[in-house]
């Protein structure tokens, strides 16, 4: 893709934020994706100005140059970034919320940690399954009394994100069977969440339902990937499991 304003291409950081600046809303939101892709720190500024760009605005009130700004900013995990995405949760667009929530966990700054509770304690419709995967991350235990019922709500999807959280706190089987249980569900899309939920949860009962999934084997290696370096960052390595995660990984790849 080029930018319009100077009909050159988007193949440095110079020109990716001098086009998120520029006049066209699709070369802006392809530069915010390059640069939150290519890992562009010294984007970060330039990417908390766009969390409240008022110019690229959709007809049902979104704001999709926003959202993507925000993403970015999780994938650079600039703790710097924090007091913009902070004060980007007051706006109306639920996506960009949900977003913004994602990018928090993803940088992981307590600073994040009075705010999220603000929302899951607020009357306001919220993003609940990436607010509480947030609060998990975040490791915010004094939640659970709010949480726990999310267990019985009305979306798979948000009773797998509390079963998660309180799995990642309580370590009981229980919560993690609930979301193996999703693995064999007719709805793809919530065997891929599950799959997720597991790739964060990292316990070896995870690992061999992730191998079992009917899923990709792109996603099976995307969260074996992720339980793999949680545990090599982790001081007391299991080597045993690790050594199951390498084989696995091996065995995957020569599939591909």
């Amino acid at each position: 893709m080029t930018a319009a304003y100077s009909a050159e291409p988007i193949l440095s950081k110079e020109a990716a934020i001098a086009a998120l600046k520029g006049e066209d809303n699709q070369i802006r939101y392809y530069a915010a994706w390059w640069l939150g892709k290519h890992q562009v720190q010294s984007a970060c500024t330039a990417l908390c100005e766009a969390l409240f760009d008022e110019r690229y605005r959709i007809p049902s009130g979104g704001y999709p140059l926003r959202r993507q700004a925000a993403r970015a900013l999780g994938q650079l995990k600039n703790p710097q970034a924090v007091p913009a995405l902070i004060a980007a949760l007051a706006c109306d667009d639920l996506h960009l919320r949900e977003a913004v929530i994602q990018a928090l966990a993803a940088i992981g700054d307590q600073q994040a940690v009075e705010p999220l509770l603000k929302l899951l304690q607020s009357h306001q419709q919220q993003p609940l399954e990436a607010l509480i995967e947030a609060l998990a991350t975040l490791q915010v235990w004094s939640a659970r009394p709010q949480i726990e019922p999310f267990l019985n709500h009305t979306s798979e999807r948000v009773q797998c994100a509390a079963a998660r959280y309180l799995f990642l706190l309580t370590q009981e089987p229980q919560y993690i069977e609930r979301i193996i249980n999703n693995l064999n569900h007719d709805n793809m899309y919530l065997r891929w969440a599950a799959i997720f939920d597991l790739g964060a949860v990292g316990h070896r009962q995870a690992i061999n339902a992730i191998l079992a999934a009917r899923v990709p084997n792109s996603l099976k290696l995307l969260n074996l990937k992720r339980i793999l370096e949680a545990l090599l960052d982790n001081e007391r390595t299991d080597q045993e499991t690790t050594e199951l995660i390498f084989q696995a990984i091996d065995d995957l790849l020569i599939q591909l």
